[in-house]
């Protein structure tokens, strides 16, 4: 492994004589990284290039504790991970890593293995074999976890006679965290006309918030939320998409868990998607729209029988949709309009389709379905 270079070693900005260390600020540090860019000399952008993501500066107290830390350039990893309960294997030699400045969205359907992964990068169950580690240690031995990573696996898991208010103060005490940011936190999710009510009597979507609250009470670079939209009505939901989002446009990880597939479609950038324990794609949201059934070309035509003639050839599939509708498989729609245009053929619809993420998901995971239902209509017939 490169050693981190130390703060010496580190170049200085042409005109400015600071060192880069303290030009990159870790709660904005992706905005500052291309500020400094726009700036500098070709030279200097190079070397920038060259240190960056793999390390960066901390200017948290648990680390200037122990001065200068430079960061590993992924903050979750996980490796050959493995988790066994008797004879069940929860978590089956599962390996993958987080990288910082976009939310990544963690995927499987039902029992397969996400919540005890969560778990296990938490320190709250121990591996079987395999590391799971945050910023390059385990969380456990992290000087001060809650400012490096805030986690929200089940929102009910507060005292339900204490006050939302008291149950962050409570937290804010195990690390000395000012009071002043549980009530920044408290406003920040909305709950600061509620903060004294007992939490026990918090709705599912005010428990959500606490519980987002209390993951974001550490100012920490990482976060990993367990189904964070659970019970959110609409502007709820809208609310934590945009969170998510600038938490990561300011550089920090974000790991979400999540079942509803069109909002993670919405949010996510990057996919990690595990079945029976097992990885079954790390991949980009591009890349994940890609694996998906190929896409067609919804085509609605004044001469329909012509235009079905006109596009019939080898490696095109042609079927009928509702009324005079049909689908085209193997031409994309420039084609297709060229086609009609050359021809004279009026076209009232030209709409390409792809598959969505839900689809792509339930294709990829049919194989590692634990619980698979049937429909009423297919047990009747």
């Amino acid at each position: 492994m490169i050693r981190p270079p130390k703060v010496g070693d580190l170049p200085t900005l042409p005109g400015y004589g600071l060192p880069l260390h303290l030009e990159i600020r870790v709660a904005k540090r992706c905005e500052v990284v291309r500020a400094l860019e726009r700036k500098t000399e070709p030279s200097f952008s190079s070397t920038l290039a060259l240190l960056r993501p793999q390390y960066i500066q901390s200017l948290r107290l648990d680390d200037a504790q122990r001065g200068a830390f430079l960061h590993d350039e992924f903050m979750i990893k996980v490796e050959n991970l493995t988790k066994r309960y008797g004879a069940t294997t929860a978590v089956d030699n599962l390996t993958f890593a987080v990288e910082p400045g976009i939310v990544t969205g963690f995927l499987g359907p039902n029992g397969a293995g996400k919540s005890t992964t969560m778990r296990m990068i938490l320190g709250l169950d121990r591996p079987t074999s395999g590391t799971a580690t945050v910023n390059g240690r385990n969380l456990v031995d992290q000087q001060a976890p809650l400012t490096e990573l805030g986690a929200l696996l089940e929102a009910r898991a507060v005292h339900p006679k204490r006050s939302g208010r008291n149950h962050l103060r409570a937290l804010a005490a195990t690390t000395g965290i000012s009071k002043q940011r549980v009530e920044e936190v408290l406003d920040m999710v909305g709950l600061s006309d509620v903060a004294d009510r007992a939490a026990g009597g918090f709705s599912l979507g005010m428990s959500q918030r606490l519980g987002i609250a209390s993951a974001l009470l550490g100012d920490p670079e990482t976060i990993m939320l367990d189904e964070p939209v659970n019970g959110l009505d609409p502007e709820g939901i809208l609310w934590i998409r945009h969170l998510l989002k600038d938490l990561a446009d300011e550089g920090r990880t974000v790991l979400v868990s999540s079942h509803l597939m069109s909002e993670m479609a919405l949010t996510a950038e990057h996919f990690v998607i595990i079945g029976q324990g097992k990885l079954i794609a790390d991949v980009s949201a591009t890349e994940l729209a890609a694996m998906g059934a190929e896409s067609s070309v919804l085509v609605r035509a004044d001469d329909g029988n012509t235009m079905r003639t006109l596009l019939a050839r080898d490696g095109v599939s042609i079927t009928s949709e509702a009324g005079e509708a049909f689908a085209v498989t193997g031409l994309g729609s420039v084609e297709i309009g060229r086609i009609a245009a050359t021809n004279s053929i009026a076209l009232s619809e030209l709409t390409t389709r792809r598959s969505s993420l839900e689809q792509t998901f339930m294709e990829l995971t049919s194989h590692a379905v634990e619980y698979s239902a049937h429909s009423l209509t297919a047990e009747a017939a």
